[in-house]
């Protein structure tokens, strides 16, 4: 970085290995963290290092956790029957936010995506057909991205899932609450059409 001394250069750097972070939006972050306290900057570098060393993956649901079984997979009040297949960690919070679910969680850890080089093998399906297998299971719900790579990943899984003889459902897609019809694409209504409900 031109101009720059040398640390805060290194800094910007690191900033805009981010997703989403220019190098404008770097250099802000850069600065700030420069006027920060000396105690709160060494909170930050340890938090930073924390995510790295004291996270693991369940063993069960391949989700992040600091203790193996995590704490839903260990929750004798959850429903062991159900298990909601999610793309990644932080799907999981989104799910556990709407209170409404109370069954078991498998994360993926991405999304089939050939044009980026990322086939079944990359992301946790082999764990998941083998705990199908292990488990007595009545429903998989796909959780998994409302795109492209979401929609394969769901049709392969459910194609991998059907001799097991179980329920598969998937989450249903469409209008958000709150959204107007006139402002919705062809897509997102085509989703909502299927997705409808008696009442």
């Amino acid at each position: 970085m031109w101009g720059y001394p040398e640390p805060v250069a290194r800094m910007i750097e690191q900033f805009m290995k981010l997703p989403g972070i220019g190098p404008k939006t770097a250099a802000r972050l850069a600065f700030h963290v420069m006027g920060m306290e000396e105690r709160d900057v060494a909170e930050f570098a340890k938090a930073l290092q924390d995510i790295k060393t004291q996270l693991t993956e369940c063993v069960i649901c391949c989700n992040i956790t600091e203790t193996s079984p995590c704490s839903i997979c260990s929750d004798p009040r959850r429903d062991k029957l159900v298990i909601c297949v999610v793309q990644e960690p932080k799907d999981v919070m989104a799910m556990e936010r709407t209170h409404e679910y109370h069954g078991l969680y498998h994360v993926l850890h991405g999304a089939i995506s050939p044009m980026e080089g990322i086939g079944p093998q990359e992301i946790r399906v082999k764990e998941l057909v083998t705990r199908i297998g292990q488990e007595d299971v009545d429903e998989v719900i796909l959780a998994t991205n409302p795109n492209v790579e979401g929609e394969a990943t769901a049709m392969y899984i459910s194609r991998l899932l059907r001799p097991f003889n179980l329920k598969i459902t998937r989450i249903a897609h469409g209008l958000p609450v709150g959204g107007d019809l006139e402002y919705a694409d062809e897509v997102t209504l085509a989703k909502a059409l299927e997705g409808r409900r008696s009442l």
